[in-house]
């Protein structure tokens, strides 16, 4: 019997996947990755009231339930990471580093030692083996796919992972759990930052790193307030920025468009598509590809700038293994630096890398 290791969350998708693999006939081992203890309270920190949840799911199922530890490997190898980027202007995306280096490096590497032959998550994504590799897929249901979030995954971990949920559409994911009689099928989907969960973000931000107040100004320069730091803003951001005002009769939203680092400047403006928000090319990085060869140049594929951002058609042309340029056939909307650009050719996720330098439609680059 092949035996997996589930990562158990408390949420409804992990605990469908522990489920429908148990039903499979898989050997089935559950266990509970806790990774931040610098702030846990009662307001912020659900790890307790979570584990409560995967206990309950476990012992509903009948299937063994182990607590393991990962706090010094995610300071080490996220948090760190996501605080240097902050500190520098730049917005990073903590779930794509946590899954690269703890769930599918050091969970993995944890399920090998216990003689596991597999680990699952409750993920939105699928998995195909060919003859020339794995493939990573798009998860069945589009509203879930969360590919996005795993196209740091190379052959091995590919090679070693289940996503049971990932062929679903979440209605069913919560059907299954109601039918199973599990306390968690109505459970809302976590929002917050990977492991440390839900809070107030500037308040969290605030006790790593100082904030530096300065001003708030139009792309013109005139001055509307005053910013509370620029770690605090991201492209396209339109709120609790903190400031109002009319054009003409109707008010409307202001958006930042530009962050100036060097002059601690927030530029705002009440122009959705400004030009400082379309950027019809961009340099990327630290790139990675799923089957673990970089493929010929250049290439057309398809880019998602962000989770929630429409796959845009591009053009890549590589400067190196780990750095390219993407042209875009029409430029998207708020490309943010410290973001990962994922490529897909269809249904397939090939790889991705993070954004360096974005080049607006105006030629300023951020």
């Amino acid at each position: 019997m092949r035996k997996v290791i589930v990562g158990l969350s408390g949420g409804v998708d992990s605990s469908v996947s522990a489920l429908r693999l148990r039903d499979a006939g898989f050997e089935v081992h559950c266990v509970f990755m806790k990774n931040w203890e610098e702030d846990d309270t009662e307001n912020y920190c659900a790890a307790a009231e979570e584990v409560k949840i995967a206990e309950q799911v476990c012992q509903h199922l009948h299937l063994p339930f182990t607590k393991i530890n990962f706090a010094a490997e995610y300071w080490d190898s996220v948090f760190e990471n996501f605080l240097s980027e902050y500190a520098v202007g730049r917005t990073p995306n903590p779930d794509i580093l946590c899954n690269k280096e703890i769930k599918f490096k050091a969970f993995l590497d944890y399920a090998a030692l216990q003689g596991a032959d597999y680990i699952a998550t409750g993920h939105y994504a699928r998995i195909r083996q060919t003859e020339k590799g794995y493939e990573l897929l798009k998860g069945l249901d589009p509203s879930k796919d969360q590919s996005y979030f795993l196209y740091t995954l190379g052959q091995t971990a590919l090679s070693k992972s289940l996503f049971p949920v990932g062929d679903l559409k979440k209605t069913q994911v919560r059907q299954i759990a109601q039918d199973a009689g599990l306390e968690n099928s109505g459970k809302k989907d976590s929002t917050g930052i990977c492991f440390i969960g839900e809070r107030r973000f500037k308040t969290f931000l605030s006790q790593y790193l100082p904030a530096k107040p300065g001003k708030i100004t139009t792309p013109e320069g005139q001055v509307l307030g005053e910013h509370q730091g620029l770690m605090f803003y991201t492209l396209g951001q339109r709120q609790g920025i903190g400031v109002g005002g009319k054009k003409g009769a109707r008010e409307l939203p202001w958006y930042v468009v530009q962050k100036k680092m060097d002059e601690n400047i927030l530029v705002v403006s009440q122009d959705r598509l400004h030009p400082l928000l379309l950027s019809p090319r961009l340099v990327c990085g630290q790139m990675h590809w799923v089957s673990g060869y970089v493929p010929d140049a250049p290439l057309e594929v398809m880019a998602k700038i962000r989770y929630r951002a429409e796959d845009e058609p591009c053009k890549l042309s590589f400067f190196s293994e780990t750095s390219a340029q993407v042209e875009f056939k029409q430029a998207p909307w708020a490309a943010v630096p410290g973001q990962s650009i994922v490529f897909y050719d269809g249904e397939i996720c090939l790889g991705g890398g993070i954004i360096e330098q974005v080049m607006t439609l105006d030629g300023v680059a951020i």
